[in-house]
């Protein structure tokens, strides 16, 4: 009996073509002992473009697109102006047809998640293959993880529904996007991306930057009140806000007139602070991001290496828990990271019902060698992470007191560390992390003791002047979050239940799709924050009150999608809804009228057309299939030009003075930028006098 394993990509192909023997190298494949192992390299199968359903052209009447059945094609790249069949995609399936018929069993090695369940499917749909097949689903790469799981393969059929799911959310992606997009452009007579994720992602953004740009802070000011008890100095903070200076300065006489402050209430208590959850594949992109500065694509990267490396499992997960069956060899794997077991082992992490198909992030155990520098951080916080999550609760004194002057209340907060637990383990280098946590907290070695009706002279007062602040620019850890957890933001009640345990996208795709805003030019990375470009705001505000910005409406999607998944919803129930939410897609994007705001579309001073558009790297004449061929690019000596330069050069030949511009000797210079008769771009100096260019 010859059995062909199919893995996702060769390097895993090779970790199991060894432990079953498949030890002769073969072009594309590899086998022995009665085994063939092969690879699929990704996605070597997709949906077909609109073309392939002869849609060619971008026509309002085709709209909505609903293909029925979509038909697949082999992956495809540009070649020129056009779109091929990827050569490298053809090759691999020739020897994946070849080893499926070869073969009298098929197991299936791609990634246990849904992807890479889709993956396969696609292939098997694609090569019209009857044969019945077996599943792999491990969540490491190890020697003993593959052949435990070798030893426990499931039927095929048992994961139809997570292949049901996969395909619906292939599918209604495709719907949406290809749809929406082109009801888009043809409304506005210009190119635009939207998607299904992509979009209400968009307008998280935009809508939080337009709230930064224009909040107007408000000053106000407020007391505090300095004394001293047992050695250890007091700061109260007053409770009051005050509006204005004036009031301020009175209250803070009144205060120095009775130079003394009465003890109202003293609340102490013990507190235990359970350890932080393990990491999900959001999580660790989130710290990352945070203490590392990395992106989340960056991470998302750096942690598949390490599962194919077998020193971590699966990383696209969405569960911070294990299961009592792991839970059981966590001893045995803090004895081969090399770290004292804590006693007892915290169970906090621990949970059954939490686990679907894969567990939260750890290490398994294998010795790391020949990790990159960024390898080694992220492989260091899982470790951290592990010992963290299950050491003793952190314990803790805590102590509040208020004061009263007979008018005004000022409160004073301190916390004494009883035991550090879990903490011990970053000890050193959590300061940050500690100001975070404690706030405005006062962290003492020993708390005073006061009680009620107690009077504290006053050492010194002072009034402090404070400004109201608007909600902070995203990070892409904090927006990270909000796509996790998008529900709470949901006005409707029952919505936002529905939602708690579910945003918008998934572990696994939430960095793709911040990736996907950025090629498109709809965001950009603005030193730690993430902001809109011009494009990316102009393109918000005509899709922000349409039903393709809504995060409601995704986020219910992926719970249908979870729900597919554990089949308890069939999928062309959820086809039917997609199918008419694109309808109502099209309908609300054709009927914008085009004096609406649009992403801008400048005259051409070449030939004439109103064909300028601006994108990423060049404006560019798109007059008759680009036959004009009038460009600027956009970075010029250093600097990107702005929109607002763009359009002065091609309305009026000149931008305003440049500043900081960098000549090929390194020298830093102002100039404008001219357009001359030739269409060609040249520099003309601040003091330069002679001819101007007219209007």
């Amino acid at each position: 009996m010859t059995t062909c394993i199919i893995a996702e990509k060769p390097s895993v192909a090779r970790d199991i073509a060894r432990i079953v023997g498949a030890t002769s190298k073969q072009d594309g494949y590899m086998e022995g002992c009665g085994y063939i192992v092969t690879w699929a390299m990704g996605h070597l199968i997709a949906l077909a473009m609109p073309e392939a359903y002869g849609f060619s052209t971008y026509k309002a009447e085709d709209l909505p697109i609903r293909p029925n059945p979509f038909q697949l094609v082999v992956r495809q790249v540009r070649k020129d102006k056009e779109y091929v069949s990827d050569p490298a995609a053809l090759k691999q399936l020739k020897v994946i047809r070849s080893c499926f018929d070869k073969a009298d069993r098929i197991i299936v090695a791609t990634d246990a998640g849904r992807e890479g369940e889709l993956i396969f499917r696609y292939i098997y749909q694609y090569l019209d293959c009857k044969k019945t097949f077996e599943r792999l689903w491990i969540s490491s790469l190890t020697d003993k993880a593959i052949r435990e799981g070798l030893s426990n393969l499931k039927s095929g059929i048992h994961y139809d529904n997570l292949y049901h799911s996969a395909k619906a959310r292939s599918e209604a992606d495709w719907l949406v996007g290809i749809n929406a997009s082109r009801a888009l452009s043809i409304a506005r007579k210009g190119g635009y991306s939207l998607g299904r994720v992509q979009t209400p992602t968009l307008a998280m953004v935009c809508r939080r930057y337009i709230e930064n740009r224009d909040f107007s802070s408000v000053p106000y000011w407020k007391l505090s009140a300095l004394m001293e008890k047992e050695g250890v100095s007091l700061k109260a903070i007053g409770s009051a806000d005050y509006e204005s200076e004036a009031s301020a300065q009175t209250a803070l006489a009144l205060l120095r007139s009775q130079s003394r402050l009465k003890v109202e209430s003293v609340a102490r208590k013990v507190t235990h602070t359970s350890p932080p959850l393990l990491y999900d594949l959001t999580a660790l992109q989130k710290e990352a991001n945070r203490h590392q500065g990395f992106s989340a694509d960056k991470t998302l990267s750096i942690a598949q290496s390490l599962y194919e490396k077998k020193i971590t499992t699966y990383p696209r997960t969405g569960s911070r828990y294990i299961s009592e069956d792991v839970f059981e060899e966590v001893p045995a794997l803090f004895g081969k990271i090399g770290t004292a077991l804590p006693t007892p082992l915290n169970r906090h992490s621990v949970d059954n019902d939490k686990v679907t198909d894969h567990h939260a992030i750890i290490p398994t155990g294998e010795t790391p060698s020949g990790l990159s520098a960024d390898e080694t951080t992220i492989y260091q916080m899982v470790v951290h992470r592990f010992i963290e999550a299950f050491s003793p609760d952190s314990e803790e004194e805590r102590m509040q007191v208020r004061f009263t002057d007979g008018t005004n209340t000022f409160t004073w907060k301190a916390c004494r560390q009883i035991s550090l637990g879990w903490k011990a383990v970053q000890k050193g280098k959590e300061a940050e992390a500690e100001k975070e946590e404690y706030g405005d907290e006062q962290v003492l070695s020993s708390l005073p003791n006061l009680a009620k009706g107690e009077i504290l002279p006053l050492v010194d007062t002072e009034i402090t002047e404070h400004k109201t602040k608007p909600k902070p620019l995203y990070t892409e850890a904090t927006l990270l979050s909000a796509m996790e957890n998008a529900g709470k933001e949901v006005e409707d009640a029952e919505s936002k239940k529905a939602m708690a345990a579910c945003g918008i996208g998934t572990p696994a795709t939430r960095a793709n799709i911040i990736e996907t805003l950025i090629l498109r030019d709809y965001i950009r990375r603005d030193k730690k924050t993430i902001i809109p470009t011009e494009k990316g705001l102009a393109v918000y505000e005509i899709v922000k009150d349409k039903k393709i910005a809504n995060a409601e409406m995704t986020g219910s999607w992926e719970l249908a999608l979870a729900a597919i998944e554990v089949g308890k919803m069939p999928s062309d129930k959820f086809a039917q809804g997609i199918n008419s939410y694109v309808g109502t897609i099209c309908e609300e994007l054709l009927s914008l009228s085009s004096d609406q705001k649009s992403y801008p579309v400048y005259r051409c001073p070449k030939c004439g057309q109103q064909s300028v558009g601006i994108y990423a790297k060049v404006a560019k004449c798109r007059h008759e299939n680009e036959s004009c061929g009038f460009h600027v690019f956009r970075e010029v000596c250093g600097i990107l030009l702005s929109e607002d330069n763009i359009r002065d050069l091609i309305s009026s030949g000149r931008t305003p003075i440049l500043k900081g511009l960098t000549s090929k000797a390194g020298k830093i210079f102002n100039a404008r930028l001219v357009l001359g008769e030739d269409y060609a771009t040249s520099f003309e100096f601040e003091n330069k006098k002679g001819k101007q260019r007219g209007k």
